[in-house]
């Protein structure tokens, strides 16, 4: 299996904490946060991941290395404008011969993978995303796009703008996609495009399924400092198997 994951953001909301590192170097735990996310990765099978970079790319690639030390062969692509979570996506179209993860690179979560990929496939599903119950799951506090699912999983909806009190729907895009190659056809080229803004509500305007999968675990974001100080205490009190 192949993964993207998504490290090409600037640290701006948490420049106090960063340090003026990107955002998936800053530490957690005493490893930054996309190396707990590249271990998990390994463990559930991903043997080739692509990082996609713009801010202080050399940093990310030193740290990081060719991904031996994890288990898995690391390529990199380089964004000299950064494209969104889709155009980066559709930048390395030619990679995608058969359905690959996406994975936001300052969220740390611990799902089973195959489990994703059982749904997905049964569900014949362009797309899947993981979801996190803001009412149940282990979180950071951050709410990122709410996402309104049927009985049977289905995706319904969303409401972007991370409003933590949509009476609809307590799932949260957990940042983890299951995507067909066949995605990229719904993605225009070199432009800034995001699968919660413009490509997943495209998909359903045009009546083509997209699924929703409860991870029922935990996910954390480090975007602010508060979501990194929720992150440290949940580590520091075991709450979250590494």
């Amino acid at each position: 299996m192949k993964a993207l994951v998504l490290a090409a953001g600037k640290s701006s909301r948490i420049a106090s904490q960063s340090g003026g590192l990107p955002k998936p170097l800053i530490p957690v735990a005493g490893q930054p946060v996309i190396a707990h996310s590249l271990r998990w990765l390994a463990d559930q099978g991903i043997t080739d991941c692509w990082i996609n970079l713009h801010f202080r790319p050399d940093v990310i690639r030193e740290t990081l290395g060719d991904g031996s030390r994890f288990g898995m062969q690391i390529h990199y692509s380089f964004e000299p404008t950064i494209l969104g979570t889709a155009g980066a996506v559709k930048n390395l179209e030619s990679i995608w011969d058969d359905d690959f993860f996406v994975v936001y690179g300052d969220n740390l979560l611990g799902f089973d993978l195959e489990a994703m990929q059982r749904t997905h496939a049964a569900s014949g599903a362009m797309a899947t995303i993981a979801l996190f119950d803001w009412d149940r799951d282990l979180h950071s506090g951050i709410a990122g796009g709410r996402v309104i699912m049927s009985k049977g999983g289905a995706v319904q909806g969303f409401v972007e703008g991370g409003n933590s009190a949509v009476p609809e729907s307590p799932w949260v895009n957990a940042g983890v996609y299951l995507l067909q190659p066949s995605i990229c056809r719904h993605i225009p080229t070199s432009a800034f495009y995001d699968f919660g803004r413009d490509v997943f509500p495209a998909l359903l305007k045009a009546s083509l399924p997209v699924q929703g999968y409860p991870i029922h675990d935990y996910c954390l974001a480090v975007d602010t400092p508060e979501a990194l100080a929720q992150a440290q205490l949940i580590f520091q009190n075991r709450k979250m198997p590494l």
